[in-house]
């Protein structure tokens, strides 16, 4: 039997998850319907999807997998729309990073059956169907939280699949993932978008505190680059979760600031030293929910030619280079030159490569 899977939108992570299974499954057909003409136009120039869809149709009849990948506040109207079209045997999932909402209105209009909530924890700064790539979700967790009514045959088939495209299932009540990931991924956002703002608001004329904000800085705050009306609806539909985090944080703060206040330096030590270790025991086996940066840093003398003599060692060896550029400010960096690449393999083949023509590379 040819499986049939249907999109609901394909900007970066549903083209990717589309990207994937036509990896791992060549023979699947892949339906697709996206507001974007682009993405479609492209989606199927590439022979990523076999169908566009002009509207929500009956296109979508006998699938066996239903991806809702549009914004989170449009998931749940798609809904309603997409109910006509539902097959006995098919999974209605979507990929959105706020879950409570969704599950309860699957479950409102009598559609838990078919419905399993999905959060594949991967993503980039950069949006689009043009930005994604079957390996975005390779390795990272894929967070699962089925409605009440669903089955458990369900639950272990999509598991299954979700195996099969070399992501990490992890099934989870849908209050319980709203609550982790507003600690972890929403809460990380706002931190970064908030510190950005403070920095412009309290610059000096000569934006002093902008030009030194290399190093450290950028790296904390990559993740303020990401989508503002993504963000924007992400904190209006898990409010009252990041309200909660957010408040017990500012209270962290507030504590962080007594310390200094009094001079603490015992208790200093201690938040910094727990913290430090906290981190280092962090697993790094697997994807999160904000995306890692895989870059080396090697040390290079200051003449005509050396940035281009390290590209075309790396270009020839077939690594492709996301972003590559002098460090002046290196308070926290160890190498002159930063190298970022699209992955861990990557990232390692080049240091080797690097150490082997007798440059001192430093790996983060």
């Amino acid at each position: 039997m040819k499986h049939k899977i249907g999109f609901i939108g394909l900007g970066l992570i549903g083209g990717s998850i589309a990207k994937a299974i036509r990896q791992y499954y060549p023979d699947y057909e892949i339906v697709a319907f996206d507001k974007n003409k682009e993405a479609l136009a492209l989606a199927t120039q590439e022979s990523i999807i076999n169908v566009a869809a002009t509207a929500i149709d009956g296109n979508f009849r006998q699938c066996s997998y239903i991806f809702l990948c549009a914004p989170v506040v449009c998931n749940a109207a798609y809904l309603k729309q997409m109910k006509p079209f539902l097959s006995h045997d098919c999974i209605l999932t979507d990929v959105g990073s706020v879950k409570t909402n969704i599950n309860e209105e699957a479950q409102a209009l009598g559609m838990g059956k078919y419905f399993i909530g999905g959060h594949p924890m991967a993503g980039s700064e950069k949006t689009g169907f043009s930005n994604s790539k079957a390996m975005l979700i390779e390795n990272a967790y894929y967070i699962l939280t089925p409605s009440k009514e669903v089955s458990q045959e369900k639950i272990n088939r999509f598991e299954e699949f979700i195996k099969t495209l070399h992501a990490i299932p992890l099934v989870l009540d849908y209050g319980q993932h709203d609550y982790v990931t507003g600690a972890i991924s929403h809460l990380p956002h706002i931190i970064a978008s908030s510190l950005v703002n403070f920095i412009r608001d309290h610059d000096t004329k000569e934006e002093l505190m902008k030009n030194l904000a290399a190093g450290g800085f950028k790296d904390i705050t990559r993740i303020a680059s990401s989508s503002p009306t993504m963000w924007q609806h992400i904190c209006l539909s898990n409010r009252k979760n990041i309200s909660e985090i957010l408040g017990s944080y500012i209270e962290s703060l507030q504590d962080f600031k007594r310390l200094i206040d009094d001079s603490d330096e015992q208790s200093l030590y201690r938040n910094f030293d727990s913290s430090r270790n906290y981190r280092n025991a962090i697993p790094s086996a697997s994807s999160g929910p904000i995306k890692k940066a895989y870059a080396v840093y090697c040390d290079i003398i200051d003449e005509a030619g050396g940035i281009a003599a390290i590209a075309t060692i790396l270009a020839s060896n077939g690594l492709n280079i996301k972003n590559i550029g002098i460090v002046n400010n290196r308070e926290f960096e160890e190498g002159v030159l930063r190298i970022e690449f699209y992955d861990e393999a990557s990232s390692k083949r080049a240091a080797k490569l690097l150490q082997k023509f007798r440059y001192i590379v430093y790996e983060r």
